[in-house]
């Protein structure tokens, strides 16, 4: 199947996803400020830079884009073009998040996902979940 936009343009939108500062990054962070969390963002110095670290939790949050990180809900969808390049790239992602999840462990970090798809369908039921979960003793995934 061929592309529906040209391949400049295909580039200039790709060109315009970010990795920081996306708008799910930006709904966790302003309603765990709300309620009182101080966090770093995007700290260097632990495995896979999660995008926010809570230190007095000894919480790392990871908020993943269903797409970018193969996430196998009704929001994920392979592209038809280029199929084989998108399938490796995105397998890598996920292998490189799980890696990152089990070193983060590996040094005492709790880890929190929050995927995209559970901020758009209940964000403030997500979101109440984990910030519940952040001051608990639990592990969570939203799904």
């Amino acid at each position: 199947m061929t592309d529906v936009v040209s391949s400049e343009k295909r580039s200039q939108m790709m060109s315009g996803i970010r990795s920081k500062d996306t708008k799910p990054e930006m709904q966790v962070r302003r309603y765990l400020h709300a309620q009182g969390f101080r966090f770093r963002l995007h700290d260097k110095s632990l495995p896979g830079k999660p995008d926010l670290v809570l230190p007095k939790w000894k919480a790392a949050i990871l908020v993943h884009g269903c797409f970018w990180h193969w996430h196998e809900c009704r929001y994920f969808k392979l592209p038809q073009t280029n199929t084989e390049f998108w399938r490796e790239k995105l397998a890598a992602n996920k292998r490189r998040d799980e890696a990152s999840c089990i070193q983060l462990g590996a040094l005492g970090w709790r880890v929190f996902i929050v995927y995209e798809c559970a901020l758009r369908e209940d964000a403030e039921k997500s979101l109440k979940s984990l910030a519940a979960s952040i001051v608990g003793d639990t592990k969570i995934t939203s799904p």
